[in-house]
């Protein structure tokens, strides 16, 4: 197997609060943690358009800000997979967040980083370590 390349975005209104979706029981792996928003790289794209697309069909809402903060190497055995992560905070108008991907979330909302729900994705507390310490 060859690695994937994908973007990881935090969505963030600018106010210190992020935006977490739970992913559905139709989602590809750990129903029910909640987690921020991913998407593989599609050929010829830039990261900034892949992060823009995504956010339009995830969160229905347009990046007003897109700024890469790093970029992880996932590996995971449960499914087998290896993903480069290229992480990126997105500041977005919470007013546009809306569900656009019913069949791989159930629930959106913004969370304050000291008051985060309960589960999270395995992933999610290694890609918040990359988000800076209050309003990005």
């Amino acid at each position: 197997m060859k690695p994937s390349i994908s973007v990881v975005f935090v969505c963030h209104d600018g106010d210190g609060r992020i935006l977490l979706a739970r992913r559905s029981a139709q989602a590809r792996d750990e129903p029910g943690a909640w987690d921020c928003g991913a998407g593989a790289l599609e050929f010829g794209e830039t990261f900034e358009a892949a992060v823009t697309r995504e956010v339009g069909e995830e969160y229905t809402a347009v990046p007003r800000e897109i700024r890469q903060l790093g970029v992880r190497n996932v590996l995971r055995e449960d499914p087998p997979s290896h993903w480069v992560a290229v992480v990126f905070a997105v500041r977005i108008d919470p007013a546009e967040a809306r569900i656009g991907e019913p069949h791989k979330f159930d629930d959106l909302a913004w969370f304050a980083p000291g008051d985060l729900p309960s589960p999270l994705h395995s992933q999610l507390p290694a890609t918040l370590a990359l988000m800076p310490a209050g309003p990005a």
